[in-house]
């Protein structure tokens, strides 16, 4: 990978989108390219299933917190030779969403006395065996519960097609996930971190970005 990997991580609703997009915006005012993939990647096979099961299809997929944690994983795996490319064409390539998306819910599902044990088979699975790449710098939008849970609400009163699922819906999980996010910040784990606020002073965050 030759460029700055860089990956936004925060809970559903939580401004990811958001910040990615004004990050790309400042990092190419001043001449960098960017390249963006965000995950799961929605028009494919493995993030389709994920989404109908956590809709209530696949056969009850989504009561098995390791199946869905295999499905996302499959998803980034599918996108190795996406993200290579994109790594290849620019200097600084953004993803909203990475491995650490997949342990943090993943490990608040399965509860505080697995936690240790899920974010280490995660970790494995998806960096050690599937190969995927290790980010530069994993920023964490720290953004409170409540505000995430009204910004996916709104969202999804605005677009009757982008109902919530059944992740988005649990508050409980929400802020259990949050919480292993903040763990896993803290623990700097797999590469550095950055806690940031819900309102993060952009300029300066693209200074981070580009190791600048």
């Amino acid at each position: 990978m030759n460029a700055r990997l860089v990956v936004v991580e925060g809970l559903d609703g939580a401004g990811k989108n958001t910040l990615t997009t004004a990050l790309e915006a400042e990092l190419d005012a001043r001449g960098l390219s960017v390249g963006r993939l965000a995950f799961p990647r929605y028009g494919t096979l493995h993030a389709d299933l994920a989404a109908d099961a956590l809709h209530g299809g696949q056969a009850g997929a989504a009561d098995s917190p390791h199946a869905m944690a295999l499905l996302f994983a499959l998803d980034r795996h599918a996108a190795r030779a996406e993200l290579e490319r994109l790594a290849r064409d620019h200097d600084v390539v953004l993803l909203d969403r990475f491995v650490a998306s997949n342990a943090a819910y993943t490990a608040a599902r399965l509860g505080a006395e697995r936690e240790t044990e899920v974010v280490e088979w995660i970790g494995a699975l998806e960096f050690d065996r599937l190969g995927l790449p290790l980010p530069h710098l994993q920023l964490l939008l720290d953004t409170p519960v409540g505000v995430a849970a009204e910004r996916a609400g709104s969202r999804e009163a605005a677009d009757p097609g982008r109902a919530r699922d059944r992740y988005e819906r649990d508050a409980a999980l929400q802020a259990a996930t949050g919480d292993v996010y903040r763990r896993l910040a803290a623990s700097a784990w797999r590469s550095p971190w950055r806690v940031l606020d819900g309102d993060p002073a952009v300029p300066e965050l693209a200074d981070l970005v580009a190791d600048r």
